[in-house]
């Protein structure tokens, strides 16, 4: 029997308006419950490290789901709800279960990347998948693009029937001779032989490499991202941004490059990028120092220029050694509309309108209890635990993931005060979060979300586990449905 996963907000966004920020009427909030795990391991067992998840992507209508592991692996899930029920039946079955949620089933995997070695560097390439985003579908097959290190490569998946031999009537045990020929089948019965039949029986997906897009990335590659023009896609490293079109892997354009002439002046790298959702000009990499740069590819061939710069206004007082480091964006995703750009850093969740540049139009606190610990965390290196965020198809309300394998959801429509707190385990305790208190006006925005330092992470009396953390999320593209990665488990939550 499934369990409900509490959230405690008070208030939520509009669900009927597909543009953030847009609307102040209050709706209900998300009730989440649990809906699928795979890869659950059982009490005590140890996990791989070969196992971790490590990627996690929805395709663009839903129906599929992609997950890189740390031994270079990928598995594709599939909707199966939709699959098996369609037209008439569906619609009746809606009818009595108004509240259905997506259900996915296991469709296959495929090892993507093998350990690999340079020589000319002597580095070891590790096999483990950084990045997955899908392509668009052709004639049924699905193309997606997965990078480690250093290589990125494109697939194709597509069902492929078996093909089996039947109706053979001839024995092949059968010997030579004494009136019998070498197929077995007596000679008086010769003219009873029939020619054997080729059937199709179920099909099966059949995943193939269609192109490699190697040599092209001194450092690690840490974001791929598709155009939306369907024929080309960004890779980015620490310091470069390429540009490739799908059809050609030998090769790539750069587009940005922020390698100083003498490496002792660097002071920034890239972080992350993301192409538009509609506007196959625009792009926007997010860096170490806390910044977002929107460039459009129509300026120059090489864009070190930005045409819009997003950071946070300088708040004056003292910095300390961890300033830059908390600052640091991990992840940048923009909505679905595209004008509106959510962005994670160690403490905080932002969300930007890409139409004004002063700032952030919100601000929501994930890690603000953390900041006496910094000391701690930079020990541990925690500090430099990269999380992912996600927002909802409609736009309505972000995740992010935390510590103790808990994530956090947000509401960020005008005048949400939204704000769960949930677990990735299939019976998640209660975790009670308190109710924000609406910070003042600053420079005419609001920061919606934070919360004061106790109790954010739902259970002030229990310490976090720093070596469970739920790193990489991702949101269904049409339904209130989260899948989320903790450890070799894959979590999800419906609402």
């Amino acid at each position: 029997m499934r369990e409900r996963v509490c959230v405690v907000m008070n208030g939520g966004g509009d669900d009927e308006d597909v543009v953030v920020a847009a609307s102040a009427d209050a709706s209900p909030p998300l009730q989440w419950r649990f809906s699928q795990v795979f890869g659950e391991r059982s009490a005590g067992e140890e996990v791989q490290p070969v196992d971790m998840i490590l990627a996690i992507e929805f395709d663009h209508s839903g129906d599929h789901l992609a997950t890189g592991d740390r031994g270079g692996r990928v598995v594709l899930f599939e909707r199966s709800d939709a699959k098996h029920s369609s037209g008439a039946r569906r619609d009746l079955e809606e009818t009595d279960y108004p509240v259905r949620h997506p259900e996915f089933c296991y469709k296959t995997e495929f090892q993507s990347h093998d350990p690999a070695f340079d020589y000319l560097k002597s580095l070891e390439i590790e096999e483990k998948i950084n990045k997955i985003r899908w392509c668009q579908t052709a004639n049924g097959a699905l193309f997606l693009l997965s990078t480690n290190d250093k290589i990125i490569k494109y697939w194709k998946v597509q069902d492929k029937k078996i093909k089996k031999i039947c109706d053979i009537n001839a024995d092949p045990s059968g010997a030579v001779g004494n009136g019998t020929v070498a197929n077995g089948v007596p000679e008086a019965n010769i003219s009873s032989l029939r020619l054997p039949v080729v059937t199709s029986h179920e099909s099966s997906p059949v995943a193939k490499c269609r192109r490699v897009y190697p040599h092209a990335h001194d450092y690690h590659i840490n974001s791929i991202s598709n155009n939306s023009d369907g024929e080309t896609f960004i890779s980015a490293d620490d310091l470069r941004i390429n540009l490739w079109n799908l059809e050609i892997s030998n090769q790539s354009f750069n587009i940005v490059d922020v390698k100083p002439e003498k490496m002792e002046d660097l002071s920034e790298v890239i972080t992350a990028a993301e192409f538009h959702p509609t506007h196959c000009n625009m792009l926007a990499y997010s860096s170490s120092k806390g910044s977002i740069r929107l460039i459009d590819l129509r300026q120059s061939a090489l864009c070190d220029s930005h045409s819009k710069l997003f950071e946070e206004p300088d708040a004056g007082g003292s910095k300390s050694f961890f300033t830059e480091i908390i600052a640091s964006v991990s992840d940048i995703k923009f909505a679905k509309e595209g004008r509106y750009l959510l962005s994670r850093d160690y403490m905080t969740l932002k969300l930007w309108d890409i139409n004004m540049d002063s700032g952030p139009v919100s601000t929501f606190q994930v890690h603000e209890y953390l900041k006496p610990k910094l000391c701690d965390l930079y020990e541990n290196d925690s500090i430099f635990d990269k999380f992912e965020c996600c927002i909802s198809g409609n736009g309505l309300r972000a995740a992010t993931g935390s510590y103790s394998n808990l994530f956090r959801v947000f509401g960020v429509s005008s005048g949400s005060t939204e704000t769960g707190t949930l677990e990735a385990s299939r019976n998640p305790m209660r975790r009670h979060v308190p109710v924000p208190s609406r910070p003042p006006r600053l420079g005419g925005m609001i920061g919606r979300g934070s919360e004061s330092a106790a109790g954010v992470d739902g259970n002030s009396n229990n310490a976090l586990d720093y070596t469970t953390k739920l790193l990489h999320l991702a949101w269904h593209p049409n339904e209130n449905l989260i899948a989320c990665a903790a450890g070799n488990s894959l979590y999800m939550y419906c609402a």
